[in-house]
């Protein structure tokens, strides 16, 4: 098992996966906000990570989140950043919600990252989808 090392900055839970079979591991909130119908705030967990070598760290919603109308942004966290993890939340809601000290906000999904050599080339492969993008296969 692969070690991930992490600092407390603040008086919050400490990192955790809720589940054994949890993909992620639940971040806290580092204190108390209220977040209006619209706006968009960044909330702090109080935790900085050392991921391991090879590694990226990748913020998640919780679904448990989702359904109040509390969106979290994705976030990838590079492996060299050592500073505090934070969650920016988007209340997608018609109502006011509250986020409480300790509340469980989003995840953080760790996962294999691979660096690849840049080549500038001047043509690229041909593919039967090419150029197309967004909706090219007909479906929602």
């Amino acid at each position: 098992m692969t070690t991930l090392r992490y600092k407390l900055l603040a008086d919050v839970p400490p990192p955790a996966y809720q589940t054994v079979g949890a993909s992620g591991i639940d971040l806290c909130a580092m204190g108390d906000v209220d977040i209006l119908p619209g706006h968009l705030v960044v909330i702090r967990t109080g935790l900085a990570v050392e991921l391991p070598a090879g590694t990226e760290g990748q913020i998640r919603p919780r679904s448990s989140m989702s359904v109040r109308g509390l969106l979290c942004h994705l976030g990838t966290i590079d492996n060299d950043y050592r500073g505090e993890l934070a969650v920016a939340l988007v209340n997608l809601s018609p109502r006011p919600q509250f986020i409480a000290k300790g509340d469980r906000i989003a995840q953080l999904v760790i996962a294999p990252v691979e660096r690849v050599e840049l080549v500038r080339v001047e043509q690229l492969s041909e593919t039967a989808r090419g150029e197309r993008g967004f909706g090219h296969t007909g479906r929602r």
